[in-house]
């Protein structure tokens, strides 16, 4: 490396877009004989290398920064209320801050991936989707029966457009009560009171697989979004993570001393969130499954979520309480207080680009303002806010040519690409296990060792083919028959012909006085 990339600044963002360790996923690569193999992996890992170094140098262009409430003296940032927050701020900014009366709460709520549209679900019944910054609704429902989201309904679940027309009912899902979407894989997740999770590909309609937890009832369910992993919180206090691949779960963490009640991940995957009716909200690091922190709730918490910036908010009662920093250090006081008086808080989520906390609750839905919850740059490749409809529809069409499949939803989010070191004899015998659990039948039936035409198995098919009589065998026969017929009479001749001495070599008999 010469002097000026040691100078370089840049250097020390690389590791933010790296694809994980570049040195372990090249080890060994000095002792492979195939020279094609050896390098098509250099010529890509100095790919991965260049495009985390131009990711890293774009960040000169990010100009825009999170802020957050600083307070002067004594005073605290908990104890400023959204009325006085509303007098300071913008009039684009005080217009998101909204409030709903609706009589058929409580209320789920859940945004898009690009924050621009809110879909909203009541227990009982009531389902709209609508832009919330423009104001404009989309589709109003009013189902009748108990809904948790817009798709999930007592029984069954259904799928609906934007204007609210029913295309779709999915009957393997039955008695949902949670659902969640994996946008990478085009997954839809479920669980319910029967304690199956459920995987089904929405672009091909078919059900990947199902899983049974073995643990009863389930309405906790959320996703890492690094890579992909559910998490699922139980009735006795322990929270599992599953795969699609595996049937048994990957990892199974005893949480609380009672039943979890809500469960959020930060962004990077590296952090977790869990509230029981214990009383307790502890933080959890997933690279070691240990607790962080524990903190106490007044009433047990009902929902939890994670900005983009790492800010944890909480909705116990009829309270919503957002920390700053929490998986950093012990936080002593909360960054901001909002009490819904009367109204139970139900689900609590932020809004993805936006300084905006939204929560569901009995008496309707309702949005805060949060400063310093949402990130600042987005990425127009990932999820735009601004996007034009065109924009969409094209995006909707890379995303399922760039469709992963399950098999590579992982634990560990650097294990593909990386070069498997283990001897030729390991992974036979890894893949002949795998075969054997994938095809039971196949792998217990008798296998026949004798060789040669006079085994067992031979000749029981020899006396066996003697009792088949098909038209192709009768038809073969006649051939030969008449092959042989005309051999003998071939070699018979002419009796009248005379016997020359040049007829022993065309086969002919001699003729007898």
């Amino acid at each position: 490396m010469s002097e000026k990339k040691k100078k370089d600044p840049v250097l020390a963002l690389v590791p933010k877009y790296a694809r994980g360790d570049a040195n372990k996923a090249v080890e060994g690569i000095s002792k492979l004989k195939d020279k094609k193999l050896k390098g098509s992996i250099k010529r890509r890992e100095k790919t991965y290398k260049e495009a985390a170094y131009k990711a890293a140098s774009s960040e000169i262009l990010l100009t825009e920064d999170a802020g957050f409430l600083e307070p002067e003296g004594i005073e605290k940032t908990y104890q400023l209320s959204q009325r006085s927050l509303a007098k300071e701020v913008d009039v684009a900014t005080s217009h998101k801050m909204f409030s709903l009366d609706l009589k058929f709460g409580p209320y789920a709520l859940n945004y898009t991936r690009n924050g621009r549209h809110l879909l909203i679900g009541g227990r009982k019944g009531h389902v709209a989707a609508f832009d919330w910054q423009a104001g404009r609704l989309g589709c109003e429902l009013q189902l009748r029966e108990t809904t948790m989201f817009a798709v999930a309904q007592k029984k069954y679940v259904y799928i609906y457009d934007k204007q609210g027309t029913e295309i779709h009912c999915l009957r393997n899902h039955i008695e949902v009560n949670k659902l969640d979407f994996l946008p990478y894989h085009f997954l839809l997740t479920s669980v319910g009171n029967a304690g199956f999770l459920k995987y089904q590909d929405t672009s091909t309609g078919n059900v990947v697989v199902e899983h049974r937890t073995k643990l009863g009832k389930c309405d906790v369910m959320t996703q890492n979004p690094a890579n992909a992993i559910m998490h699922l919180g139980h009735g006795n206090g322990t929270v599992t993570l599953w795969s699609p691949n595996m049937s048994t779960p990957l990892v199974k963490m005893q949480c609380h001393r009672g039943p979890v009640t809500a469960i959020a991940i930060g962004h990077s995957g590296t952090y977790m969130a869990t509230a029981g009716l214990d009383g307790q909200l502890k933080l959890w690091d997933l690279r070691n499954y240990k607790p962080m922190q524990e903190y106490f709730t007044p009433t047990p918490a009902s929902s939890l979520s994670v900005s983009q910036r790492g800010l944890l908010a909480v909705g116990f009662g009829p309270h919503v309480s957002i920390w700053k920093d929490p998986f950093k250090t012990k936080q002593i006081s909360p960054y901001m207080n909002h009490l819904q008086a009367g109204s139970a808080v139900q689900d609590v989520e932020f809004v993805p680009f936006e300084d905006v906390l939204g929560f569901g609750h009995r008496g309707g839905v309702s949005s805060l303002i949060v400063p310093g919850s949402g990130e600042p740059n987005f990425d127009a490749m990932e999820a735009n806010p601004f996007q034009t409809k065109k924009q969409r529809q094209e995006m909707e069409v890379h995303s399922l040519l760039e469709k992963i499949q399950p098999e590579m939803i992982t634990l560990d989010v650097n294990m593909v690409g990386q070069m498997d070191k283990a001897p030729i004899q390991v992974v036979n015998k890894e893949k002949k296990e795998a075969w054997a659990a994938a095809h039971p039948v196949e792998a217990t039936e008798l296998k026949f060792r004798a060789r040669g035409k006079n085994s067992s198995s031979r000749r029981h098919l020899r006396k066996k083919a003697k009792n088949i009589v098909d038209q192709k065998k009768v038809d073969l026969l006649e051939r030969i028959e008449k092959d042989k017929k005309e051999r003998a009479k071939k070699r018979a001749g002419n009796p009248d012909e005379p016997v020359t001495a040049l007829d022993r070599f065309t086969g002919k008999r001699r003729k007898m006085d």
